[in-house]
């Protein structure tokens, strides 16, 4: 099977999520810094959700790019992974409006745990592909980061009715951890060629 309709398909939604993002964003009535100041939440919450949506893009086009093939059995482990990120723009919403409120910090970081689980189902079901196996699961390796990041955004959650600065800051660490694009999988298919 092509593995190119999947990333077309992917791509689109993924560049449908940025732009509901950001079209959910009101413009303040006013032209002074004074009317932007009770948006900050709202725009904060936007970076964070950007980049999140930058980092699987860029994983997503790097995991993609280091198989042969794909089958039938990659198409809905990579159609869970899109339902959780189309989800952001809701959870990315009610977070900044409601100004960082627990619950919807909470509900923030359960979308970014469940995206993250159906990454690594996509990441498995594209390693079980034979011909794939080989490059891509030596390329993955351990996966530290793809196995800590699901444990900072349960603590994140966990901290977000104790301490919503701390949530937030989990949430931007785990982001930082994956800001630089995953080399292994460019790494190891350099070194194969």
């Amino acid at each position: 099977m092509n593995k190119t309709r999947l990333e077309a398909f992917s791509d689109g939604v993924i560049a449908i999520i940025i732009t509901i993002m950001v079209l959910e964003m009101k413009v303040p009535h006013g032209s002074d810094w004074a009317a932007l100041q009770p948006l900050w939440p709202v725009l904060l919450s936007y970076v964070l959700s950007f980049i999140y949506v930058g980092i699987y893009w860029n994983n997503h086009h790097h995991l993609l790019h280091a198989v042969h093939k794909i089958s039938g059995g990659v198409l809905w482990p990579n159609l869970h992974l899109l339902f959780w990120l189309s989800l952001l723009p809701f959870a990315t919403g009610w977070m900044g409006e409601n100004h960082f409120a627990a619950l919807p910090v909470a509900v923030y970081g359960g979308v970014l745990v469940m995206a993250a689980l159906a990454y690594m189902l996509l990441q498995r079901a594209l390693v079980c592909i034979p011909g794939n196996n080989t490059v891509l699961a030596q390329a993955l390796g351990k996966d530290w980061k793809g196995k800590l990041s699901p444990v900072i955004y349960l603590v994140s959650i966990a901290l977000a009715f104790v301490h919503v600065g701390l949530s937030l800051a989990g949430y931007a660490i785990a982001a930082a951890l994956w800001l630089i694009p995953d080399r292994r999988i460019e790494h190891h298919l350099n070194r194969s060629e």
